[in-house]
C-alpha cells in the first residue's frame, strides 16, 4: 500500500509513496495514481486508512465551484483508520489505535480561536486535509488514499462501539451538524427543524433526536418521509406544499439548513419563534438574498456554522459512541468513485458513500 523512498527528514524517516485516487484537473474523472506523503516527523502518526467518506464538498472542490483548486487533487476529509506507525515524540496514540481525521490537519495553534479549541476558525488559516497548503509549503492530499501522515494532535479517537466504515462520515457530516445543534442548545423542550435529508441532514435528525429535541424534517417532497421518521424525526413536511409554511409558522427554536440550493430564506425564517435561529451549513454556489424584515419582527437570527474544533469533534465522536449513532452508508470500491460522484450529484444515495480503502 505504501513504499518508502530514499528522501529523509530530520528524524531520518523516509517519505512514503502511497496509492490514491485523484482528479488530474478540474472536473476531470478521478484516476488511480500515486502520491508522496511527507516523512514521519517527531509528533506525526501514520494512519492506515480503512474507509473514506465522500462528501458533497468533494464534488464542489473538484469542480472548482468554491475557487481555484490545487491539482492533482486527492479528495476526502472523512477518514477512519488505524495507527500503523508513530514518530518518536508521539504520546497521544499507539500503533493499533482507531483514529479519524476530518476537514483540517493543522492550524496556527496560537490565535485566540486555536487556543479556545476552535481550530476550524483559525485566524492564521487552518490547513485543510486536501486542496490546501501545509505549513511546509506542500499541497495536502486527502483520504481517497491508502495512508495519511498527520500530526498526532489533529487525529481523533473513534470509539470501539462504532464500526469504522459508518464512523468515517462523522468526521465531517457528523460534526457539521453536531456543532450547531450543541451550540444553539438542541435538547429537551426545544423544537428543531432539519432542512434536507441527505448526507448532512440524516445525521442532524439522528443527533437532534438523541439530544432530546423534537425534530421535524423539512424536505422538498415526502419521498424520504419513511426514512426520516425511521431515523428519529417526529414530523416530516414537504416544503413544496405552501401549507407547510402556514402550519409551522413561528414553531421552531432552531432550524439547520443543510442544503446547498438557492432557497427562499425569508420563508424559512418565518418558521422561527421569537429569538429563534436559522443556521446555514449548506453552501450554495451563488450568494443568497434576504430581506431583513422577517428577522426584525421576531428578533430572529441568521447564522452560519462550519464543522467543529478538535475538542468538540472528539466530544461528538464520544456522544455517537455512547448513543450508537453512525452514518447510513453505501460502501463502494475505489473504482466506483466516479459513478458515486455522478449519483451524489443526482441525490441518489442513502445517505453517504464510503470508499473501502483496501480497494485503492
Amino acid at each position: 500500500m505504501a513504499n518508502e523512498t530514499n528522501e529523509s527528514n530530520t528524524t531520518g524517516t523516509a517519505t512514503r509513496t502511497v496509492a490514491a485516487y485523484a482528479a488530474p484537473r478540474p472536473d476531470a474523472p478521478l484516476e488511480k495514481t500515486t502520491i508522496t506523503r511527507r516523512a514521519v516527523g517527531e509528533h506525526d502518526i501514520v494512519i492506515d486508512i480503512k474507509y473514506s467518506g465522500i462528501c458533497h464538498s468533494d464534488l464542489h472542490q473538484v469542480g472548482e465551484d468554491w475557487g481555484t483548486g490545487i491539482f492533482p487533487m486527492v479528495p476526502g476529509h472523512e477518514i477512519a483508520g488505524v495507527v500503523s506507525e508513530i514518530g518518536p515524540g508521539v504520546t497521544r496514540w499507539k500503533v493499533g489505535d482507531r483514529v479519524g481525521v476530518g476537514c483540517f490537519v493543522d492550524s496556527c495553534r496560537e490565535c485566540d480561536n486555536c487556543q479556545a479549541g476552535l481550530q476550524q476558525y483559525c485566524t492564521g488559516g487552518a490547513v485543510f486535509t486536501y486542496n490546501g497548503t501545509g505549513r511546509d509549503g506542500l499541497p495536502t492530499y486527502g483520504g481517497y488514499s491508502a495512508e495519511l501522515v498527520v500530526d498526532e494532535a489533529y487525529a481523533l479517537g473513534i470509539p470501539d462501539s462504532l464500526p469504522l466504515d459508518a464512523a468515517a462520515p462523522l468526521l465531517c457530516a457528523g460534526i457539521t451538524l453536531y456543532s450547531p445543534l450543541a451550540h444553539w442548545g438542541a435538547g429537551p423542550g426545544k423544537k428543531v427543524a432539519i432542512v434536507g435529508l441527505g448526507g448532512l441532514g440524516h445525521m442532524g435528525v439522528k443527533l437532534a433526536h438523541a439530544m432530546g429535541a423534537e425534530v421535524t424534517v423539512l424536505s422538498q417532497s415526502l419521498r424520504k418521509r419513511e426514512d426520516g421518521l425511521g431515523l428519529g424525526a417526529d414530523d416530516y413536511r414537504a416544503t413544496s406544499d405552501p401549507a407547510t409554511f402556514t402550519d409551522l409558522a413561528g414553531r421552531f427554536d432552531l432550524i439547520v439548513n443543510t442544503v446547498s440550493a438557492d432557497l427562499d430564506l425569508s420563508a424559512y425564517i418565518g418558521l422561527l419563534r421569537t429569538d429563534g435561529t436559522l443556521v446555514q451549513v449548506g453552501m450554495p454556489e451563488k450568494p443568497v438574498t434576504l430581506h431583513p424584515f422577517p428577522l426584525a419582527i421576531g428578533r430572529r437570527s441568521l447564522a452560519g456554522s462550519m464543522i467543529g474544533g478538535l475538542p468538540e469533534t472528539q466530544e461528538m465522536l464520544d456522544f455517537c459512541g455512547e448513543h450508537g449513532i453512525a452514518a447510513e452508508i453505501e460502501l463502494i470500491r475505489a473504482d466506483q468513485v466516479n459513478e458515486a460522484f455522478r449519483r451524489l450529484a443526482d441525490g441518489d444515495v442513502r445517505f453517504r458513500f464510503v470508499i473501502d480503502a483496501s480497494t485503492i
